[in-house]
């Protein structure tokens, strides 16, 4: 049995597989390869974009989707996360899907079910379905020449599940990547190149991934308004006039903080296209895990 718990899970034929599948969706937007599958959703943070993304992706494959309404399942009661998972696994489902704010926590449910776990998020670790889909966005934007191009990642790198997920993917498909952050945000490790301000190093680079400041995970005030930490790190018009480059965001986007207004309605900014593509490249992952196991 298969499970997507990081991007390392799938080899790079089997990416591409799914790229391939994704592009076919893409084009029918409607299957019944899943009809009579039942997928559950397991979302303990909140979610727009990835749990209905997956939800239409499963539906228009033919699967029902269960949604398990955290708030009042017997978590409230005592009961640990893993007999939930081992109690919804007796149920037999074709596959569950989890976000959670627990680093690791979706690996570790492993070992209690019998059908597919796919990791929708977990704390600050990973985010595999969102790196797959950004990957996607950039290898259609290339028409597959990836190799060789420059990346930087803007925002919170040290915080982002979003940027844990793409520093380890996108350089098995030649992209160098490069963290712009602040000293308070930047990552902690010395593998990847960093730089204070997205100013200095945009001239060299082919694909700028904006990040959302993380304030939900932080306990402490690093700046005295978003507009000063805007300042460095917001992707604005000057900057997409001064070098041609394309733009990603993993959303929801602060306005006028990660991205401004004019810049959002930019021909190169793909952030409505990385949506569109989530849903594609989702429903390849469900089709591949769930027919495969």
């Amino acid at each position: 049995m298969q499970h997507l718990i990081r991007t390392s899970d799938f080899t790079k034929e089997e990416i591409l597989n799914i790229f391939d599948e994704a592009r076919e969706f893409k084009r029918t937007k409607n299957s019944k390869v899943l009809e009579g599958k039942i997928i559950i959703t397991l979302f303990f943070e909140n979610s727009t974009r990835t749990r209905s993304s997956f939800e239409i992706a499963a539906k228009r494959l033919g699967a029902e989707v269960v949604n398990l309404d955290v708030g009042t399942s017997s978590q409230k009661k005592g009961e640990t996360m893993y007999d939930t998972v081992a109690n919804i696994n007796a149920m037999q489902p074709d596959a569950i899907i989890i976000r959670h704010s627990e680093c690791g926590l979706p690996e570790s449910l492993i070992g209690y079910v019998n059908c597919p776990i796919i990791n929708a998020g977990d704390g600050r670790h990973s985010h595999p379905t969102q790196a797959f889909l950004d990957l996607f966005t950039i290898y259609e934007y290339f028409e597959g020449q990836t190799e060789g191009k420059k990346i930087a990642i803007v925002g919170d790198v040290r915080n982002s599940r979003v940027a844990g997920s793409n520093r380890r993917l996108l350089p098995r498909f030649g992209i160098d990547v490069n963290l712009v952050a602040p000293d308070c945000f930047k990552y902690e490790g010395d593998e990847y190149k960093q730089f204070d301000t997205i100013s200095e190093i945009i001239d060299d680079m082919d694909i700028v991934m904006s990040l959302r400041s993380q304030l939900e995970r932080h306990n402490i005030t690093y700046f005295e308004s978003l507009q000063e930490y805007a300042r460095d790190f917001c992707i604005t018009t000057d900057l997409m006039e001064r070098k041609e480059f394309l733009l990603l965001h993993p959303g929801p986007v602060n306005r006028n903080i990660d991205i401004n207004d004019d810049v959002l309605k930019h021909h190169r900014c793909k952030v409505l296209e990385q949506v569109t593509n989530g849903v594609a490249v989702r429903a390849a992952i469900l089709k591949k895990l769930i027919l495969n196991y």
